[in-house]
């Protein structure tokens, strides 16, 4: 009898996963969602093809090119030479020639693009002889391997988070919403100007991180351990090295927490993903096996890339100091972070050696980004989780060692997930600093036209009628008086007072009266022109 009766009390779980399921089901095929998600697709896949017929980093530009020289070139090592030789210098491999020195899972996806570039094009990836090769259909194959790998892992990433975030009654988004989200996150001009311009594969590294995420919002942790771990094999584990070789207290808090842990709190994400999973194993039942079975995943995930470069310490060792770049300093060109920012002001790499600059902004980060994991461990939740993705990555792009103008790609994917959730100044302001950033770089790669054109687009997207609904909903709460009391005496504040009164004032249209504060009513009425 008791057998059966605990049947029955798991029966109840089963329905509603079942319900959860029904409910996504309902969600794309009978709101039709699913089609929008194919029109979004298309369009914003045209864009891609669009912005790969203009230039791209070091185009025509010898003796090194750039970084799609760089990309191709590894492509030809990896192919040409076996993999105990891909990150060593030797006769048929000089590192100082764009030398192999992103994580593993870089290495093997630089090999099999290469195999597909081998069977089509022997010329492009022979070794030394290949070196500068743009022939037309060259760089055509080039850009169908990031077209290819953002197909099969960006596109189906967004599918999964949109299907997690708006399944399951999670939100009450209407067809509209979710349609203008899809749109937000699959055309990120950051993302396409940058893969699809200057020639990178951010697509493979943020679609999984993007899995990862929808994983931890549907509560499936252990798939979002290995999503989140290849993502630092892809991309970011070069982050992880700099932030925790040579630091005594990192290394600390390997003794104290295990290697996993220390792993995961070293990229721009882990922070948030690391608190989030502690946090919600400590609520569980049996919250020392929870934290087990999340480390052994990590750590298995970790072997399994690594492997090849596991059979000697001398072998690992060197693949770890080709992921650490200390000698570039603690910024590169000009990118908007903080040191560089104010650089004008502090000469930070005259005053400061460089062991005390990685000292200095390891303390800056780990201050910035360490409220909202206490959040996240004391109270976990699916929102907060956003937020603190957004909140550490923004914390590593702003004070940490060695940021590169492409890292604002990292705080711009969970503002895009987050898209519904900021106040829709806030968001169109993240959007447009990002991409003014990155003016510089692409710029100097000749891709002014593309760059003009996506910024047009995401401003048109802002202003479609979801977009334009989004931003009034939030400048309904503005409190007028908060504004005016902290810039009205400043003459620059007083314009800015101006145009959040006259944008309020536009809001009091589409809005009932008794529903906007009292405040804001009369700064609108105010900023009403005087009848003609």
């Amino acid at each position: 009898m008791e057998k059966k009766q605990r049947k029955k009390v798991k029966k109840p779980m089963s329905e509603t996963e079942s319900n959860d399921l029904d409910d996504i089901s309902c969600l794309f095929f009978q709101k039709g969602i699913m089609g929008l998600f194919l029109l979004i697709s298309i369009f914003s896949l045209l864009l891609r093809v669009a912005v790969s017929l203009h230039s791209y980093s070091g185009a025509g530009t010898p003796p090194k090119f750039g970084d799609f020289e760089a990309q191709r070139h590894w492509m030809e090592i990896t192919t040409n030479l076996p993999i105990k030789d891909w990150y060593f210098n030797t006769t048929n491999n000089d590192l100082s020639y764009w030398g192999l020195d992103y994580p593993p899972l870089t290495a093997y996806q630089s090999y099999f693009h290469g195999l597909f570039l081998k069977h089509f094009d022997r010329n492009s990836v022979s070794l030394f002889t290949s070196r500068g090769y743009e022939t037309d259909f060259g760089k055509l194959l080039m850009r169908w391997t990031v077209l290819s790998s953002d197909l099969l892992i960006f596109f189906p990433a967004v599918l999964y988070f949109v299907l997690v975030n708006y399944g399951g009654n999670r939100s009450g988004g209407n067809k509209s919403d979710v349609a203008w989200h899809f749109a937000v996150i699959l055309i990120n001009p950051c993302l396409i100007l940058t893969d699809h311009g200057h020639f990178q594969y951010n697509c493979i590294s943020l679609g999984l991180t993007l899995g990862a995420v929808a994983a931890v919002l549907s509560q499936k942790d252990l798939l979002a351990c290995v999503l989140f771990c290849l993502s630092l094999n892809h991309k970011q584990c070069d982050y992880m090295i700099e932030r925790v070789a040579d630091c005594y207290i990192y290394w600390t808090i390997v003794e104290v927490v295990g290697v996993a842990s220390c792993l995961k709190m070293s990229a721009y994400y882990a922070p948030a993903f690391f608190s989030h999973l502690f946090g919600s194993c400590l609520r569980r039942k049996n919250p020392p096996l929870e934290v087990l079975k999340l480390g052994l995943t990590v750590v298995g995930t970790f072997a399994i890339v690594w492997w090849p470069f596991l059979h000697s310490r001398d072998a690992f060792f060197v693949v770890l100091s080709r992921l650490a770049p200390f000698e570039r300093g603690i910024y590169e060109d000009y990118v908007a972070n903080f040191w560089c920012s104010t650089s004008v002001l502090i000469k930070w790499k005259r005053l400061f050696t460089t062991n005390s600059l990685r000292f200095l902004s390891l303390v800056a980060t780990i201050l910035t980004f360490l409220p909202s994991m206490i959040q996240q461990i004391w109270s976990p939740s699916s929102k907060g989780f956003l937020y603190g993705l957004l909140n550490s990555s923004l914390a590593f792009y702003l004070f940490s060692f060695q940021v590169h103008e492409k890292s604002i790609l990292l705080p711009h994917l969970p503002a895009t997930l987050l898209a519904m959730e900021l106040p829709g100044v806030l968001s169109m302001l993240l959007m447009h600093s990002a991409l003014l950033s990155m003016f510089p770089l692409l710029c100097r790669d000749k891709m002014a036209v593309p760059y003009m054109a996506l910024y047009m687009l995401s401003i048109l997207l802002c202003l479609t009628p979801c977009g334009k609904q989004h931003i009034k909903k939030h400048l309904s709460s503005i409190d007028m008086e908060v504004v005016r009391a902290y810039v009205s005496n400043l003459p620059a504040g007083k314009l800015l007072y101006w145009i959040i009164s006259q944008l309020n004032y536009a809001a009091l249209n589409d809005a009932t009266y008794e529903q906007i504060p009292s405040p804001i009513r009369t700064q609108a009425r105010r900023a009403q022109p005087p009848p003609e």
